[in-house]
């Protein structure tokens, strides 16, 4: 398997789908510019609305979803794999936070659907992310031309088991997109992102929405691409950027072999 090199593109997206797309579309374009071959974008990528009344406004199936159909174009235009980031498609009667990965021609290649709902409390604001979408229910694995990518959004790192799932599956590298808050990012963001690479051997890339969005919110930013021995191999700050940094699945081969644990799992009994 051959090297490539892989870009996350840090947006700061409000509550214009147009201007959303239009700098989704830039960055694709940017990060095409600096020799990326496998471009990602953060969750929420079309829309950080300040309520889910307006999360829905936009929202229709992904097959006839304006952002679906923009994100699409621009890979194409770009000819580069594109995961682009999560856009909110009505799924029965709630809607999904769906994750796209485009094919170099536009063609949607996979789709994942949120599994972990960000129902919480924090110090500043609580989030119900349940109250607007639906949980998904299948982990997914894509097929890339340089190796197999783990599928998972945002709040899902907290949940390790899913990405040993992903990594037992053959996957060699785990994207990670986020619109991960200020307060638990500086809290959390690294040491989560850096342990699911070197429990399983994985290269992580994580990209990420920065700065304050409607409603208030404020995201951490801060995009990694993390080698499967756990080293940042890149980072943005806390404004819009790109970064790249090179993906070789040798590497992933190698951080296995030195440390074999996923040939070690065990099972075990359950305290009363």
């Amino acid at each position: 398997m051959t090297a490539f090199t892989a870009a996350c593109v840090q947006v700061n997206a409000g509550d214009d789908l147009d201007v959303n797309l239009a700098a989704a579309a830039a960055g694709i374009a940017e990060a095409a510019g600096k020799g990326a071959d496998f471009i990602a974008l953060p969750e929420n990528v079309a829309l950080m609305a300040a309520d889910s009344a307006a999360a829905a406004r936009d929202a229709t199936r992904e097959e006839t979803h304006a952002a679906v159909r923009a994100l699409g174009d621009a890979a194409r235009k770009a000819a580069r794999w594109v995961l682009a980031g999560t856009v909110a498609v009505r799924n029965g009667d709630k809607l999904a936070n769906r994750l796209v990965l485009f094919a170099p021609d536009g063609s949607v290649r996979a789709r994942y659907d949120k599994i972990h709902m960000f129902d919480v409390d924090l110090p500043d604001r609580s989030y119900r992310e349940s109250a607007t979408y639906g949980a998904g229910e299948h982990a997914v694995i894509a097929d890339l031309p340089w190796l197999k990518a783990g599928l998972s959004v945002c709040y899902d790192v907290r949940f390790p088991h899913l990405y040993r799932a992903l990594a037992k599956g053959g996957a060699g590298m785990l994207v990670v997109p986020s619109a991960f808050t200020e307060v638990t990012g500086r809290a959390h963001w690294h040491v989560l992102l850096r342990a699911r690479a070197i429990e399983n051997g994985c290269y992580v890339v994580a990209p990420a929405q920065c700065g304050t969005h409607p409603g208030g919110r404020r995201t951490f930013g801060h995009s990694l691409i993390v080698a499967p021995w756990g080293e940042v191999l890149a980072e943005a700050g806390d404004t819009p950027s790109v970064i790249t940094a090179t993906i070789d699945p040798a590497q992933v081969t190698e951080a296995r072999r030195r440390i074999p644990a996923l040939t070690h799992d065990r099972d075990f009994r359950f305290p009363d």
